[in-house]
């Protein structure tokens, strides 16, 4: 089952940081420089469809794969055990996320036009640095480490 867990959540990191990866360097600078909103909300419309689900696979599978290597809850947030601490690492920027998400659903995205574009940007940028970071994290949990 662990096998099964882990190709899950790779493949929900794959979608989820690719998606943000194209959406931050191919479709946003181009959105930027033409001011195009409508083309900015089709692509996150079209990406919310796989994106989302990815990103909920993440999220489950992330718990079961923490309680696996790591698997009493309280040593998530106790900072004397580097997988523990890695974990929490992964719920910071999991709360990060989920908090730029949040702010882009309920300020940025309703009544979005070209002058709030940057605005939006600055939701994007983060939360593709963010996707990245899970990504690094991640490697380390399993690996132990890129260094």
């Amino acid at each position: 089952m662990y096998a099964w867990l882990v190709v899950l959540h790779v493949l929900g990191a794959a979608i989820w940081t690719g998606g943000h990866l194209v959406l931050a360097t191919t479709v946003l600078p181009r959105v930027l420089r033409e001011r195009d909103v409508p083309g900015l909300l089709r692509f996150e419309e079209g990406f919310e469809t796989i994106g989302m689900p990815a990103l909920l696979v993440q999220i489950v599978t992330g718990i079961l794969l923490a309680l696996h290597h790591v698997p009493d809850m309280a040593r998530w947030f106790a900072f004397d055990d580097r997988a523990g601490v890695l974990v929490f690492v992964k719920l910071l920027l999991l709360a990060a996320t989920a908090a730029l998400a949040l702010h882009a659903k309920q300020k940025v995205l309703p009544g979005l036009d070209a002058e709030r574009l940057p605005a939006m940007a600055w939701h994007i940028v983060p939360v593709t640095v963010l996707a990245v970071l899970f990504v690094f994290v991640g490697v380390a949990i399993r690996t132990g480490g890129l260094v």
